[in-house]
């Protein structure tokens, strides 16, 4: 082996087992830590990998060598064993004109030998035929020498051939056997710098899930109940609040918490405009069948409480003010308790299957009836279920869509339901006319800057000046422009600890923008924000939606937030 490749060898070796020790000098908070430690492990991993290409690629060299040595082997081998066949045919030729030869030899002796050598002689000369047998005699003998000769002579030959290739079959396999002492040295070292290489990368895995598990907060959405909103929302989340400086930006979200189903807030303002409970629930879930003769016995589980009737189960639901009743959503009201109970039916596999839980990751569940206008509600729709292909149906409902009703598939009746504009004359009365704003949700559109305990990690509202909107710029073009992966593009902010570039630090990472001077964003027909474009310091730039919301989650500072896939930039 090369000297160059031992050393290289070594040092390569020094870099895949020495980096990780690295990561023990980080400290600080835990996402400080987590940060650190990313960073430690990923320079680490990328060195190991630099150091086993090299390997990798003398490897394949080798490998190649190695194919064309045993070609030439068994090629060699294949030679030999014919011309073994070639000699045996030869000697067995030599031996059966040997033969013949020898037979001739003694006919011709005992001829001779039976008549003086003398009277044959004299009287053979007198008649001319002894002269000829003794002519025809010495040429056939002269023949069968020559061609014995001959053959004696290949197989000579042949044996020589035989010979050579022994000695090259030999000297192939001593480089064979030096190339496979190389080529299993090669492979265990990658074996080894490949399998730390996945440890490594289970690691930073590991640590970027908790990463991602510390900023969920930030990033996504969540599940709420109407029951836990207050009804007169932040001044400072609305658009008219004045930020004091300009230009200004801010990210306002349409809807909250999710977008499937029926609307809440919708069906409020949808029986508040005189629609019946029928034409809400058909609206939401499209041409399901509502089922009115539903078993008002049947028992279901409930988390903590037992197993009890699907009625007594539903008028303990408090996911919506009862007080709608009395303003105008009675019919809404309803709505919610058939969907509620379709939904408790589907969980539980009509009462065969595993008990529903009773916060609102499932249905907020007390274990005292309601009552009011809630307990009504429920009388009204006594047995009601939404019904599809033989099953109740998992109605899924929230707050607050933002206008648009994303479609989805209940994957335990198989059934799915329709996509659609939650407004009386569909996009094109959206913001103006959604059922939504005639029910005064305070979640319709919104500036998130506060998280649900009201922490705002120091900020009195969600605006931005020119130079953080460049920054959330520079982030897109870090992580969504430049694909890279990158830990440090995380919020500005004391609450958020790590180590995340400064707007210097990530401008100049991203060679991009100092200021953004106007927005204007497109939306889809299928409710979402298409395309967000800036006026900056460097000219026009266009990015998708979905690319905006990641970079702005992900680095706008303290707790500001986008909620949803349909959202607007406004500037002041």
């Amino acid at each position: 082996m090369k000297k160059w490749l031992f050393t290289f060898i070594f040092l390569a070796l020094g870099v895949i087992w020495v980096i990780p020790t690295l990561a023990n000098n980080c400290g600080g908070s835990e996402l400080e830590i987590i940060s650190c430690q990313i960073n430690d492990l990923s320079k680490s991993l990328e060195m190991s990998r630099a150091a086993t290409r090299p390997l990798e690629t003398e490897m394949a060299r080798l490998d190649t060598n190695i194919k064309l040595i045993q070609g030439k082997i068994n090629a060699a081998v294949t030679k030999q064993k014919e011309l073994v066949k070639e000699v045996a045919k030869r000697e067995t030729q030599v031996a059966e004109h040997y033969i013949l030869f020898s037979k001739k030899t003694r006919e011709l002796y005992k001829k001779l030998r039976g008549r003086t050598m003398m009277s044959a002689v004299l009287s053979a000369v007198g008649t001319g035929q002894g002269q000829r047998e003794i002519v025809y005699a010495n040429t056939a003998g002269d023949q069968d020498r020559q061609l014995i000769l001959g053959l004696s002579t290949e197989i000579l030959e042949l044996e020589q051939d035989k010979k050579k290739l022994d000695e090259q079959k030999i000297q192939l396999a001593a480089v064979q056997a030096n190339l496979d002492k190389q080529a299993e040295f090669f492979r265990k070292e990658i074996r080894g710098a490949k399998a730390y290489q996945n440890d490594l990368s289970n690691k930073i895995a590991a640590l970027s899930a908790r990463q991602q598990e510390i900023l969920s907060e930030k990033q996504g959405t969540f599940s709420t109940t109407v029951g836990d909103v207050p009804l007169a929302d932040d001044p400072n989340s609305r658009p008219d609040y004045n930020p004091g400086f300009s230009p200004a930006f801010a990210a306002f979200s349409f809807g909250a918490p999710h977008f499937k189903g029926m609307s809440q807030y919708g069906a409020y303002g949808r029986a508040k405009s005189g629609q019946g409970v029928e034409t809400i629930l058909q609206a939401y879930y499209g041409g399901v069948e509502i089922k009115k003769d539903y078993d008002a016995g049947r028992q279901i589980g409930v988390s903590g409480y037992g197993r009890m009737d699907i009625e007594t189960y539903v008028k303990r639901i408090y996911e919506v003010p009862g007080s709608w009743g009395d303003n105008g959503g009675f019919d809404a009201l309803k709505a919610q308790a058939v969907a509620a109970r379709s939904y408790a039916l589907a969980w539980t596999d009509e009462g065969r299957g595993g008990a529903i839980c009773t916060t609102e990751a499932c249905q907020v569940y007390k274990n005292s009836n309601k009552g009011g206008k809630w307990e009504e509600a429920v009388n009204a729709t006594r047995g009601w279920v939404l019904w599809a292909n033989g099953k109740p149906l998992k109605a899924f409902f929230a707050s607050t869509a933002g206008g648009y009703i994303q479609s989805y598939t209940d994957t335990y009746s198989g059934y799915t339901t329709p996509g659609l504009w939650d407004t009386p004359s569909g996009r094109g009365g959206w913001t103006s006319q959604a059922f939504e704003k005639t029910a005064e949700s305070p979640w319709f559109y919104k500036g998130w800057y506060k998280s649900r305990s009201g922490d705002s990690c120091g900020r009195g509202h969600p605006w931005l000046n020119g130079e953080e909107m460049a920054d959330i710029l520079n982030a897109w073009v870090v992580l969504v422009k430049n694909g890279e992966s990158d830990s440090r593009v995380t919020p500005l902010g004391s609450c958020w600890g790590g180590s995340p570039y400064s707007m210097a630090e990530l401008r100049s990472k991203a060679n991009g923008y100092s200021r953004a001077d106007s927005v204007s964003v497109s939306y889809s027909d299928g409710g979402f924000t298409s395309t967000v474009t800036f006026q900056t310091d460097r000219g026009e730039v266009s990015m998708s939606g979905d690319a905006f919301k990641k970079a702005f989650n992900l680095r706008a500072p303290g707790r500001i937030a986008l909620k949803s896939a349909l959202f607007n930039i406004e500037k002041k």
